[in-house]
């Protein structure tokens, strides 16, 4: 099921760190609560999203991969300020 505040960003093909750091400025732009799926190729993007959403209070929903492509589904945190860790 496709959410309509659902967005698609395409990051296959980039290495480390770059699908991280895209999926960063595109989420700012977006409105708390949305979700954003990105498909990315490099393997170490599993670890680096796990790691990115644990920093920054955005919640990873799932996860899969299918044939060498990797779907990350990201919500974005609803709190207007910044995440900051305790």
């Amino acid at each position: 099921m496709k959410f309509m505040d659902e967005k698609l960003l395409d990051l296959k093909g980039m290495s480390c760190p770059l699908p991280v750091l895209k999926a960063n400025r595109f989420l700012r732009e977006m409105p708390p609560g949305s979700r954003l799926r990105v498909l990315a190729t490099d393997r170490a993007s599993i670890g680096d999203f796990q790691a990115y959403c644990r920093e920054t209070g955005h919640s990873l929903l799932a996860w899969s991969e299918d044939g060498g492509v990797c779907s990350f589904l990201i919500r974005r945190h609803t709190d207007n300020a910044e995440h900051t860790r305790s």
